[in-house]
């Protein structure tokens, strides 16, 4: 016997047997063991959120504990639509996976029908098991043949790092995974369905375009009109439809669905969550988020770099962030530079004590510099009240930003140089399009692998109308209404936030007796959406 070996060995302690010893396993008495045979476990009604018939089911231990006036011990799972739904005679197919000698070597090709992922992962010991999604993954039975799917792959809105890889991952998964080989690439978003040439997709086609920023297919906002693309889809004979993009992309991804089941059509609606800005609900995170995180570090590196290098140094970099600040907040965190982020969910005000402009003198005075990281939908409110702008929208129904960054970087210089005849040196960065139009990182790369595989899973086992990815690191199917009924938004009542104000100090803001501040006579700010780096 070899000695290192032996002494590697840890012996297990025994425990000796003692019947008066008592163990508790209730510490979580609704977790389903399908493998126990005893009488005192007891079959529950599942509460689910779609009309058709689910096979999961929810089992509770020892009929002696059961409150049966409480449903904690149920769990709700909100399900996605099936093609069966509607089409209840629709025939099953044996999944081509099964022949794959790349997944021959998986222990468990194949998603078991009644695995669930929940949304809480934590729990305390009598509350509800809360609401679950299905997981995603290939099924033992497909409801395409594969020689008779026609696909078609759509992308929506601004763009985002990662589109591409999407885009290949989705072709090369049909092709490589079931052996699909029609797929169409609907060129200019929705509109491009009634307005504009298609063109076929192949793995030797998108072999590269991961490597490429933007979208492969180009994009367009707004667009949508349920029916014309409905009767597109009808008349090319296209029977799975991917669609990748943002908020209202995906709302008319559900229209399409619903106008698809009206016509009774054996069409597979897949939904791919496109947002840089990481304000999609449910899910873990949007793909791109990391790549943009990693990409702002740069601006702020360079901000940090010219405000340390001169008198009295003001920098301000602006980031993404329509309506929820992750970019700016997970920057922040990762550069260490900063001095002060700002956020849309964090109102901020400038005069007065606790204001920003107070904040901005005493870092001055401390360190001889200081560094802003913005999001873009900060302090709109305090824009058009100045600009005496009212709000305006894009095609897509989102709201037109003013440029809250070249507006601050105004009124700072405007209050130090005019107020407290202070010199300052001002620095503006704005990297928007810069971030937006990179390739996406390796992590993402490996992200957008797993979405579009998952939906591509989806589509071919039949289910329609939903979305996919991540909850609680497992990727799932989730109802398309779910990810659109709300944003995901920063809580300033987190952890994370906290770990923010701990990093940079800075105030909360959530005290003032200015309101909006009052207009300064001075020319109108103009602004504009164009990359930039200026000095103010």
């Amino acid at each position: 016997m070899d000695l290192s070996l032996s002494q590697s060995i840890i012996p297990t302690p025994i425990i000796p047997y003692n019947k008066s010893r008592t163990f508790n396993f209730t510490l979580f008495p609704n977790f389903p063991n399908s493998n126990s045979k005893s009488k005192h476990f007891l079959r529950k009604p599942l509460i689910s959120r779609q009309n058709r018939p689910i096979r999961i089911r929810a089992q509770t231990p020892n009929v002696n504990n059961i409150n049966h006036n409480n449903d904690n011990d149920r769990f709700v799972l909100e399900d996605v639509p099936h093609l069966t739904n509607f089409l209840p005679d629709l025939p099953s197919y044996p999944n081509p996976l099964q022949n794959s000698k790349a997944y021959a070597i998986v222990r468990q090709t194949f998603v078991h029908p009644e695995d669930v992922v929940a949304q809480k992962v934590v729990v305390q010991k009598d509350s509800p098991r809360g609401v679950h999604f299905r997981r995603a993954g290939p099924q033992e039975k497909v409801y395409f043949k594969s020689e008779e799917v026609r696909a078609c792959i759509v992308t929506c809105g601004g763009l985002c790092p990662g589109i591409n890889t999407v885009i290949r991952e989705i072709v090369c998964g049909l092709n490589v995974m079931y052996g699909v080989d029609d797929i169409l690439g609907i060129e200019g978003g929705y509109r491009g369905f009634y307005s504009k040439n298609t063109m076929r997709l192949t793995p030797k086609v998108v072999n590269d375009i991961h490597k490429r920023g933007g979208t492969f297919l180009r994009t367009s906002r707004g667009g949508h009109d349920t029916h014309k693309i409905v009767d597109n889809i009808q008349d090319r004979g296209i029977n799975q439809v991917y669609i990748i993009g943002g908020d209202g992309t995906q709302k008319g991804a559900a229209l399409i669905s619903k106008e698809v089941e009206k016509r009774g059509l054996q069409v597979a609606v897949a939904g791919i969550p496109k947002t840089i800005d990481n304000d999609i609900a449910v899910i873990d995170k949007s793909f791109g988020f990391d790549t943009a995180v990693e990409e702002a570090q740069r601006a702020i590196y360079a901000a940090h770099v010219e405000v340390e290098s001169v008198e009295n140094g003001v920098g301000i970099v602006k980031l993404m962030g329509r309506y929820s600040g992750f970019i700016a907040m997970h920057a922040t965190l990762a550069s260490r530079d900063v001095d002060c982020c700002l956020i849309p969910e964090s109102p901020f005000y400038l005069e007065g004590r606790g204001g920003l402009f107070e904040f901005v003198e005493e870092r001055l005075k401390e360190n001889g510099h200081i560094v802003i990281v913005l999001a873009e939908g900060a302090g709109q409110e305090y824009v058009a009240h100045d600009l005496h702008q009212v709000d305006e929208k894009d095609a897509s129904g989102n709201r037109l930003l003013l440029d809250v960054g070249l507006w601050l970087s105004h009124k700072i210089k405007d209050h130090f140089t005019n107020f407290k005849k202070m010199a300052i040196n001002m620095k503006y960065i704005d990297p928007t399009y810069m971030i937006r139009a990179i390739p996406s990182n390796a992590s993402d790369n490996i992200y957008c692998t797993l979405l579009a595989h998952s939906a591509v899973h989806g589509a071919m086992a039949g289910y329609t109308g939903f979305t996919v990815g991540p909850v609680n690191s497992r990727h799932a199917y989730i109802p398309i209404a779910r990810v659109t009924e709300t944003q995901n938004i920063v809580k300033l009542t987190n952890r994370m936030w906290a770990r923010l104000l701990a990093s940079t100090n800075q105030p909360s803001f959530l005290n003032s007796d200015e309101g909006i501040p009052e207009k300064v006579d001075q020319e109108p700010i103009e602004v504009t959406n164009s990359v930039k780096t200026t000095s103010v």
